[in-house]
């Protein structure tokens, strides 16, 4: 029965009947298909994954690797300097919430092709769900073989969650950590687990992206070469993946002392496995890591409304910005 056949007293929300199984692994509710990419959805329903060739410019990439350069040189995050257990890699640098770290990066999630096939494999108002560095270092070891919805605890066939990509800042090679797949395991179920002789390494030219599934079984490759392997990845969620109110933006930072410390986990104010961190932290450990730049951002401002009394130079009124 229809909402119109039912005289509009309820709202319908996607059924089972809507969805489409892939295998017996994943589903999920087609959105819109733009034509310009059929060949690639038709590529990822097959094999889980396709590669986007040098679909970023080389001034975009020397950008971002130059970036790369100058936050390595401080301290931008726990893992910045290596990964801190054997997933995040001991050899492997990230520094999360890039977005927050220079608007150098600010093109890679929002590619036009990538949104097109989000808009088709995700449910509109999709999100960002992580956007860091992985920068493999010579001698890191292959890391665990996982899917990105692993912390989910639904069987198989299950919803699709979100999609995963992999940005190559270097060319990806068989020696250098290249990020390997299994194609077609989207459509396996729970029972038929992965290994490694089935891994293909996604090997592919700087400014190339590999966009897969999050039911695809991968992992970060070995690196035997002399070099580090630089990438970001960009991971997107379904928009339902989230609270109805916005407690951790909502609740003033000034009371979080006496908020009883199980109130501020139900609010959000922590971590389930590795999700909901802030910069590689727990959100508490954001919200004084913000505290205390927002003071030092007050005293620049102070500093500068003196120093426009006395006749100085204006100051760049973007990168006092982009400190925040």
């Amino acid at each position: 029965m229809s909402k119109e056949e039912s005289g509009g007293a309820y709202l319908r929300a996607s059924t089972i009947y809507d969805r489409v199984q892939l295998g017996e692994g994943t589903t999920f509710l087609p959105g819109s298909k733009d034509p310009s990419i059929e060949p690639l959805i038709s590529h990822i329903l097959e094999h889980g994954y396709v590669i986007l060739p040098k679909i970023f410019t080389p001034q975009q990439v020397s950008l971002a690797n130059s970036e790369l350069a100058r936050l390595s040189s401080t301290t931008s995050g726990p893992a910045s300097k290596g990964g801190r257990n054997p997933f995040e890699g001991y050899s492997t640098k990230r520094i999360y919430s890039l977005c927050d770290k220079s608007r150098a990066f600010d093109c890679f999630p929002i590619h036009e092709t990538v949104l097109k096939l989000n808009d088709y494999f995700l449910q509109k108002a999709y999100l960002i769900t992580s956007f860091h560095t992985v920068v493999i270092g010579p001698g890191e070891k292959e890391q665990e073989i996982h899917t990105d919805d692993g912390l989910i605890a639904l069987p198989r066939p299950r919803p699709l969650m979100g999609i995963g990509t992999m940005i190559a800042l270097d060319d990806f090679t068989s020696t250098n950590g290249a990020t390997t797949l299994i194609p077609g395991s989207h459509l396996w179920p729970d029972s038929r687990r992965p290994t490694r002789a089935e891994m293909v390494p996604a090997i592919m030219p700087a400014g190339s992206m590999v966009y897969f599934l999050n039911t695809v079984w991968h992992s970060g490759g070995a690196n035997t070469s002399s070099s580090m392997r630089r990438s970001m990845t960009v991971q997107y969620c379904q928009p339902w993946i989230r609270t109805y109110e916005n407690f951790t933006v909502a609740q003033g930072w000034e009371d979080l002392d006496v908020v009883p410390k199980r109130l501020l986990q139900l609010m959000g104010f922590s971590t389930h496995d590795f999700m909901g961190y802030v910069d590689g932290r727990s959100p508490r450990a954001g919200v004084e890591m913000r505290k205390k730049r927002l003071l030092e951002w007050g005293a620049r401002q102070k500093q500068i409304s003196t120093s426009k009394g006395k006749g100085a130079e204006e100051p760049d009124e973007e990168k006092e910005k982009s400190r925040l």
